[in-house]
């Protein structure tokens, strides 16, 4: 994730933090020594990263879930409305979802019974503190914030019994969102209890956001645009590759295409351009081999800074990843995503170029595929 930089590796995952979330404490140090002196702002500072050791450990659950199931973490990226651990890919069982999504809020619940335990042991009565700091997170109780900030044994007791409770929301892609569709895929399938998940996530989404804006809690408000949004894109990637199941990039390319030589000019390359509706040519060599990809931007830039007469290999993108015959559907979409470019060519076991993969031609696809299947 863009503007994040890494701050520890445990059991082989990064733990990476977003610059928003230094921005966060920054701001919050600064308004607590504003009005509380230096030991005010350690203090705040020192909740806060406690909050946040508590999202990772959470994150670790999922992690952790996730790799007996073959499946891998890419990082955990800490943001100001919390952790996510980026997952190689979804799981597509139920059973295998719901552990995974379980895990977190089993983390912060196991947390929750050892403090209760060191409490007991200390002759603090547990269930007293949670019936008072639990609902002071929600009220802003003064009684209740008080007691909560009096020590950080009650303080990690009540913020790991509030993540869980939190993200056992049946806000999807939260937990519980993930917890509710891994119940409806056993009746419903995949990408139908993915589009109810994402319905019920986005009325829960849009709830909050209103309550949010009147009652002024615009972290409340941000993390309902989050959820939101992260419904809606969830639920097209859950469909996209439902409708694309089953298809190899052989399926996807293009097959009427131009390549230009690496020896042409600009000019010649505008020529292309403005003779069909082509925007991105591999670019290859007096073999045939591809030399790099030329695409619409290339040539924009190229002709405002080198002229129409400079070499296509001086504008080019080198390096352009290429993909084979026979490569299945969500890989050829994820490498193409990865690459950052429009599209990519794809090359038969000799080298040529055989085809062409673009965004658009697997939106035309999918798009096609839906309909088909919709009737």
């Amino acid at each position: 994730m863009a503007w994040s930089f890494k701050l520890v590796r445990l059991f082989g995952v990064d733990v990476k933090v977003h610059f928003t979330f230094v921005l966060l404490l920054v701001l919050q140090g600064m308004q607590a020594f504003s009005t509380d002196g230096l030991a005010g702002a350690q203090q705040v500072i020192g909740f806060t990263l406690a909050v946040f050791a508590c999202v990772v450990l959470h994150e670790y659950g999922h992690i952790l879930t996730a790799r007996q199931f073959g499946i891998q973490t890419k990082d955990v990226v800490l943001l100001p409305i919390g952790g996510v651990a980026r997952l190689e890919r979804l799981p597509e069982r139920p059973r295998e979802e719901f552990l995974i999504a379980i895990a977190g809020p089993a983390v912060n619940l196991a947390l929750a019974g050892l403090i209760c335990v060191v409490l007991a042991s200390r002759g603090v009565e547990p269930l007293g503190v949670i019936r008072t700091t639990v609902p002071a997170l929600l009220t802003g109780d003064a009684t209740g914030i008080s007691l909560l900030l009096s020590s950080y044994w009650f303080f990690l007791l009540a913020i790991n019994l509030f993540l869980m409770g939190f993200n056992l929301i049946p806000a999807y892609p939260m937990d519980g969102g993930r917890v509710l569709r891994a119940v409806l895929s056993v009746r419903m399938g995949n990408v139908r209890a993915t589009r109810v998940a994402a319905k019920v996530g986005q009325v829960l989404a849009m709830s909050a956001g209103v309550f949010g804006l009147v009652n002024q809690d615009f972290m409340l408000v941000l993390l309902a645009v989050f959820v939101y949004l992260g419904a809606g894109a969830e639920a097209q990637a859950v469909e996209t590759r439902a409708a694309g199941k089953g298809i190899i990039v052989d399926q996807m390319m293009i097959t009427k295409f131009d390549t230009i030589p690496v020896y042409a000019t600009l000019r010649q390359a505008v020529d292309l351009l403005l003779d069909g509706e082509q925007r991105e040519f591999p670019v290859v060599d007096g073999g045939g081999a591809v030399a790099g990809l030329l695409t619409r931007d290339n040539l924009i830039k190229g002709l405002a800074h080198r002229g129409p007469d400079s070499a296509v290999s001086a504008a080019m993108t080198t390096g352009a990843p290429t993909l084979p015959l026979g490569l299945p559907f969500e890989e050829a979409l994820n490498r193409l995503r990865a690459s950052n470019l429009p599209a990519l060519a794809v090359l038969d076991s000799t080298g040529r170029v055989v085809g062409l993969l673009t965004l658009d031609n697997i939106t035309d696809l999918i798009l096609v595929r839906q309909a088909v299947a919709r009737g």
